[in-house]
């Protein structure tokens, strides 16, 4: 996707970037891995069907419903915000915002510069004051509808999806995440069929603002036992 050749560290670079350099010239199957998208064997993957591309403009025009959904952070876990479309079985993901230490008000001032108006944008019910903050200060934040094994179903959604399509630079966070996203390990290192509850907080956000697909698919389920 990018050329293999090793790439100095030069002043001016961000955090990222040099800890992604660092990767490179010490574990570069982590760096293809993390940073690249590549499968490289691990055999852990949650994801197998995230597509790593450009979007470009003209694709987005194209588009005509957005869907957003948001994990609140602060300190050690970042504030994880997106901005999604679907169609035909496929995910696109469009904008992100990624970031630890944000207040409620900074939080709502950067979805608004990302051009939030009065569409609603799905949140962790687990965090009803926040919420409320957020519609305080103009932001139609709703709280997710949980359930029994909801956070099973909707990363069984994800995985059922036929491309998870993420541009690298307009949502690099994303892309970590749900390439870098595996299975838990048992003792003996073997993976098992569950999700950690780490390292997942934007895959944490895709659920909540594709809740009413996940719920529609759900339903027709639960109706044809």
């Amino acid at each position: 996707m990018i050329d293999k050749h090793h790439a100095v560290a030069y002043h001016g670079q961000s955090k990222d970037d040099i800890e992604a350099e660092h990767l490179k010239s010490t574990k570069e199957l982590a760096y293809r891995h993390e940073y690249l998208g590549e499968a490289t064997g691990t055999g852990g993957n949650v994801f197998d069907n995230v597509i790593v591309r450009t979007i470009t403009d003209e694709e987005i025009k194209m588009m005509d419903k957005f869907y957003y959904g948001n994990d609140f952070g602060f300190t050690v876990d970042p504030a994880s915000w997106g901005k999604s479309y679907i169609h035909n079985n496929k995910l696109w993901i469009i904008d992100e915002i990624y970031e630890t230490r944000l207040s409620n008000r900074q939080l709502a001032e950067k979805m608004k510069l990302k051009g939030i108006g009065r569409e609603p944008v799905i949140c962790d019910s687990a965090e009803p004051k926040s919420i409320e903050d957020l519609r305080e200060l103009g932001i139609v934040a709703l709280g997710a509808k949980k359930g029994p094994d909801s956070v099973a179903f909707g990363m069984k959604y994800l995985q059922s999806l036929d491309e998870i399509i993420i541009d690298p630079k307009r949502t690099p966070n994303a892309m970590k995440e749900f390439v870098g996203y595996e299975y838990d390990m048992n003792k003996d290192g073997q993976f098992i069929s569950r999700y950690p509850d780490k390292n997942n907080h934007f895959i944490d956000q895709e659920r909540y603002a594709l809740e009413r697909f996940i719920q529609q698919k759900r339903s027709k389920i639960d109706y044809a036992k």
